[in-house]
Formats: C-alpha cells, sequence, structure tokens
C-alpha cells in the first residue's frame, strides 16, 4: 500500500470550522502513544525510513514506513500489523532494535469521500492537519486531489511540512 501524505500547522480551532462546513465525517478521537525503535544493521535516520509501536486507543500496530517518495508530501510505502505490543518491545529488544523516541498525540479522525482528514495535537509540538488518501493508485493524481483539499482550509502545498513528527521531537 502506498500513503500519500501531507502535514501542515494549522490552529484545529479554524480546521474544525472548515470540515463542518464541508460536512466532513467525524469518525473517532484516538490518542497515541507510539515508540520508535532503530535496527541494529542500519541507521533509519540516514535511510529515511521508521519503526514504530504505536498504541492507539486499545489496539496496537507495528508499522514499518519506507524512505519519503518525492520531495513535496511525506508519501511512502507503509506496512502494519497488530502486535501485543509488550512481547513486541520485547522481541525487537531482543534482536538489538534499540528505542529512539516516543511520540504521544490526541488525533480526531474526519473522512471525506476516500480522504481521511486528522486533526492532531502533539505533545510538545502543537497543532497539526494531515491530509491522507492510502491507495494503490497514482500517486500524483492523489497529490493533486490533497492539494486541492488543502486550499479549502487556506493553505498551499508549499505549507506541508515533510519531517515525520518522530524528526519533529528529535530536533
Amino acid at each position: 500500500m502506498l500513503e500519500v501524505e501531507v502535514k501542515s500547522r494549522i490552529t484545529l480551532s479554524h480546521a474544525r470550522e472548515v470540515l463542518d462546513r464541508l460536512d466532513a465525517k467525524f469518525l473517532e478521537t484516538e490518542e497515541h502513544f507510539d515508540i520508535y525503535y532503530n535496527a541494529p544493521h542500519r541507521d533509519f535516520a540516514e535511510t529515511d525510513e521508521a519503526l514504530r509501536i504505536r498504541s492507539v486507543n486499545d489496539r496496537q500496530v507495528l508499522t514499518y514506513k519506507g524512505k519519503k517518495l518525492d520531495e513535496v508530501t511525506k508519501s511512502r510505502e507503509e506496512i502494519q500489523t497488530h502486535v501485543e505490543a509488550e512481547a513486541m518491545i520485547h522481541i525487537l529488544e531482543r534482536l538489538g532494535f534499540k528505542e529512539t523516541a516516543r511520540v504521544q498525540k490526541v488525533r480526531d479522525v474526519f473522512k471525506i469521500g476516500d480522504i481521511t482528514l486528522c486533526l492532531d495535537e502533539v505533545d510538545s509540538l502543537g497543532q497539526f492537519i494531515e491530509f491522507e488518501i492510502i491507495s494503490d493508485a497514482d500517486m500524483e493524481e492523489s497529490k493533486k486531489r490533497i492539494f486541492a483539499m488543502m486550499e479549502n482550509f487556506g493553505l498551499k502545498p508549499e505549507d506541508s511540512i515533510r519531517k515525520s513528527y518522530l524528526e519533529l521531537v528529535m530536533e
């Protein structure tokens, strides 16, 4: 699967007004607790990859993210599977993976068509909106659709933040 994603800073109250105007469907509020790992055989900061265990509400997911595929968005390959977090932590530690950072956020998830919009309040970083399409379809077409959606919020492609929350926390 390909995750075509754009993130930008935004005031959440403004974003909620726009979502109301667009009749976005509210899906859920999620509390995310992410633990990021680095591999013993290569440095993910250098290879632009990520490996994390995310606890979200009552679910735990192991996610691998490949390197970013373009210069504007955060689009990348994403592979994930449900895990039991405590057991997965022990497995990764036994294999030599090292914890690099933790990121906590509260996320409100909305949907407009096949575009997922996430309003994030990230500890120590602030407020953000993420636009995401998960697809096997053409990445360029998905980017165009996301950029068109961003216009509703007064955002332009150049407002995109390519750095992940992990990268922002590590700065």
